[in-house]
């Protein structure tokens, strides 16, 4: 058995965003991210081979998505499911609190072939 908490082991000054695997296997992987004010470089975008799903559990962080005009902005307790390949970066994430973000990444559901 394995456990931890979230929270733990967060250092008090972040240089660089931290990514953290806290399970998973070959089909899904848990990640614990952790910023404070980082955003992905300028012109830089997401593309993902996997679906991701991220939940922020502490902070606050803005979403862009490729060819859409809205920021999604996300506060504890809010979540959004990245399909595989949708372009997307992160524009900002709060200044002065740690961000606590929980991924999951997992393979796209194949669709069902017709019989």
């Amino acid at each position: 058995m394995n456990r931890g908490s979230i929270f733990s082991q967060i250092p008090g000054h972040l240089p660089e965003e931290i990514f953290e695997t806290l399970a998973g296997s070959d089909r899904v992987g848990i990640e614990r991210i952790v910023s404070c004010g980082h955003s992905s470089p300028e012109g830089f975008w997401y593309d993902q081979d996997r679906t991701e799903f991220v939940l922020v559990v502490q902070g606050s962080a803005g979403l862009r998505f490729e060819n859409h005009e809205q920021e999604v902005v996300l506060n504890p307790g809010d979540w959004v499911e990245i399909p595989a390949h949708a372009k997307h970066r992160v524009e900002w994430t709060e200044f002065g609190r740690k961000t606590v973000w929980l991924a999951v990444f997992y393979d796209p559901v194949a669709e069902a072939v017709p019989e």
